[in-house]
């Protein structure tokens, strides 16, 4: 690797131990050698293990995550696909506005709004950039 690659490892401390299981499961399912958000979820779900297990695991192994569920990172040629709502509805606000910590909105917040109000993910941060709200952190650990 270059001098100027991104090195997902170095975020994590020296001591951080990969998970054999994670790290099999992570290779057998990236053909392209990059992590979506939706596979890295997946196999959370299958192995009974938190994302950010997967998401640290993937970081080791110097993955890159790519194809954020909210749209936020890992699209080409932009980076990020998710773009300002025209209109926010009271009820998304309020319900983004009861999810926010320190000012932001967790990932895993707006998931819930998304379920709750029945939208999609990219609705919810959609509406996140409307009103001018961050999100994060990423359930994966990648912001």
């Amino acid at each position: 690797m270059g001098s100027d690659t991104i090195h997902y490892g170095n975020k994590h401390p020296e001591r951080t131990k990969p998970d054999p299981g994670i790290q099999k499961a992570l290779t057998e399912r990236l053909p392209k050698g990059e992590l979506p958000c939706a596979v890295a979820f997946d196999i959370a779900a299958h192995l009974n293990v938190s994302p950010g297990d997967v998401g640290v695991n993937a970081d080791l192994m110097e993955i890159p995550l790519v194809k954020c569920q909210l749209g936020l990172f890992g699209y080409q040629p932009e980076k990020r696909i998710v773009k300002p709502a025209d209109t926010v509805s009271e009820t998304l606000k309020a319900a983004i506005e009861k999810g926010l910590e320190n000012g932001r909105l967790p990932c895993a917040a707006a998931w819930r709004v998304a379920k709750e109000l029945e939208l999609r993910k990219m609705e919810v941060s959609a509406a996140c950039e409307a009103l001018g709200i961050k999100i994060g952190p990423c359930q994966l650990g990648a912001f």
